[in-house]
C-alpha cells in the first residue's frame, strides 16, 4: 500500500509525505512483525524503539528529520496519533487490508447449544468444544479442541479503544481476532475481545482457566497453564506467562507483563511488569512481602 494511493480522494486530511514507501499494514511502534507497516510517532523518545519493518512514521514536522531516512518515509501531521487512527478506520472498510472472508467451520465432534451465537463467518471451532446456552462468538475467532465456553461468555468482540477529537470521541475499529489453545475453560460472563489489527489475535494458551466476569482486553497474551480468577481485568497488549495466578478482582494495566510462576494476588491492582516467580500485593501493587513488611509497621508489631 502506498499512503498517497489510500488518501487521494481524500482532501479533508492535511499532510504532508517525504521519501513515501511501501507498506503492507499498520502497527504500533515497537511491534516486532514481519511485515512492513506503517506506525507512527509523536514523542522522540520512542525513536529508539521504532522497528526496522517501519517503513512509513507519522509524525510531527518537529520529529521529521530525525526519523526520515533511505528506506524510511514520513507522513507530517498536527496530530499524529490522531491521524493514524483514523487511517486504520478507513483501511478497515478495505478489503486487502482486513483478514479473508471464509465460511465458519465448525467440527461434528463439537458441542454447541442451540442457544449459542456462532458467526456464520471466520470462526473455526475444533473437536470435543463445548459451547453452551447464550455465549457469543463473532468473527475471527478460532477455538482449539477440548475448550469450554460456558454461558454467557462474550468471544471476540470490539475492544474499548477509543480517540478524542476535536468534535467528539472517535472509536477505533477492531479488525484483528483471538485464538483460544487446547483444554481452555473460559467461564459465565466472561469477555474476550479481538485485536485491533488485522495482524494480530487476543491470546488464550492451553489449559488457561478464566472464571466468571473476567475481562480480557484486545491483544492480551496469555501463555499456559494460567488462572485468570472473577472480577479481574487484563488491560490491552498485556503479556501473561505460563503457570501464573492473576487473584480475585486484580487489574492488571495495559502493555505490561506478567512473568511465569508469578502472582498477582486479590484485588492487586498492577501498574508494572512483575518477574518471573515474583508476586504482588497492594493498591498500587508492591512485592507481596514489602506489603506485608508494611502492614506489619502500620498495626506496630515487630
Amino acid at each position: 500500500m502506498l499512503i498517497s494511493e489510500i488518501l487521494k480522494e481524500n482532501d479533508a486530511c492535511d499532510y504532508k509525505i517525504k521519501n513515501e514507501q511501501f507498506f503492507e499494514t499498520l502497527a504500533l511502534c515497537g511491534s516486532t512483525i514481519e511485515k512492513k507497516f506503517c506506525t507512527f510517532l509523536d514523542d522522540a523518545k520512542y525513536i529508539d524503539s521504532l522497528s526496522s519493518n517501519a517503513t512509513m512514521v507519522i509524525a510531527t514536522k518537529a520529529l521529521e528529520t530525525k526519523i526520515c531516512s533511505e528506506k524510511r518515509g514520513v507522513i507530517v501531521v498536527e496530530n499524529p496519533r490522531l491521524f493514524f487512527f483514523q487511517l486504520h478506520n478507513h483501511l478497515a472498510l478495505i478489503k486487502q487490508y482486513v483478514r479473508e472472508s471464509f465460511a465458519t467451520q465448525i467440527s461434528e465432534n463439537a458441542d454447541i447449544s442451540d442457544l449459542a451465537y456462532i458467526s456464520k463467518q471466520n470462526v473455526i471451532i475444533e473437536d470435543n468444544v463445548l459451547i453452551e446456552p447464550f455465549v457469543t462468538i463473532y468473527p475471527n475467532v478460532i477455538i482449539k479442541r477440548n475448550s469450554i465456553i460456558r454461558s454467557g461468555a462474550r468471544i471476540g468482540g470490539e475492544g474499548f479503544e477509543y480517540k478524542r477529537m476535536v468534535d467528539g470521541i472517535m472509536a477505533v475499529t477492531h479488525v484483528g481476532g483471538v485464538l483460544i489453545g487446547e483444554n481452555v475453560e473460559i467461564q459465565n460472563n466472561a469477555c474476550v475481545d479481538k485485536a485491533v489489527y488485522p495482524w494480530d489475535d487476543t491470546i488464550i494458551g492451553d489449559y488457561v482457566k478464566i472464571d466468571n466476569m473476567v475481562h480480557v482486553a484486545h491483544a492480551v497474551k496469555i501463555s499456559e497453564n494460567t488462572m485468570l480468577v472473577a472480577q479481574s481485568g487484563i488491560g490491552g497488549r498485556t503479556l501473561v506467562g505460563r503457570n501464573s495466578w492473576i487473584g480475585f478482582g486484580s487489574t492488571v494495566r495495559n502493555g505490561i507483563t506478567i512473568g511465569d510462576n508469578s502472582r498477582a494476588n486479590m484485588g492487586a491492582v498492577v501498574t508494572k511488569t512483575i518477574p518471573d516467580g515474583g508476586a504482588v500485593t497492594g493498591n498500587f501493587a508492591i512485592e507481596h512481602e514489602k506489603f506485608i513488611e508494611q502492614m506489619k509497621k502500620n498495626k506496630g508489631e515487630k
